[in-house]
């Protein structure tokens, strides 16, 4: 039998798409599925436009909840990997060293390299960096709610 944690890093390591979720100055929440890469299992970037609601909300309050699970097994299948931090625009020296980062992640799930020019001044694009404070699965045989903390 696979142990949680492994099962939530293949989850994380595999998948292209997490949806992020979002809220409003006076928490009106959104949602929205982002090509993200990870940074060990305690950062998650993806490039968005600073224009997109999720990235107005960041501005205005950076706490994030994330999902991420693979939406193509058979139903009763499936396994998520639930995520709560804090998220903001990568801003200053950061950015080229995490642009950077981010497109070599992205190569192998069939992302591609981002160009400085993208993400910096007149680019459309800026790079978003969420900080994960914990990592979650549904687990029956544990707590009442069947939420499970997972240490990755």
């Amino acid at each position: 039998m696979v142990a949680l944690e492994d099962a939530a890093r293949a989850v994380l390591d595999e998948s292209r798409y997490v949806v992020l979720g979002t809220a409003d100055a006076g928490g009106r929440p959104w949602v929205s599925p982002v090509f993200y890469t990870m940074s060990g299992y305690r950062e998650l970037v993806w490039m968005s436009s600073p224009e997109a609601l999720h990235s107005r909300n960041l501005a205005v309050r950076p706490e994030v909840s994330l999902v991420v699970f693979d939406s193509r097994v058979e139903v009763g299948g499936a396994f998520a990997v639930y995520l709560s931090g804090v998220a903001a625009e990568v801003t200053g020296e950061a950015v080229a060293a995490v642009a950077a980062a981010y497109g070599a992640a992205a190569l192998p799930k069939g992302g591609r390299l981002v160009r400085i020019d993208e993400v910096t001044g007149d680019g459309s694009y800026r790079m978003y960096r969420a900080t994960i404070r914990e990592h979650w699965v549904l687990d029956p045989d544990s707590r009442p709610d069947g939420r499970k903390i997972v240490t990755l």
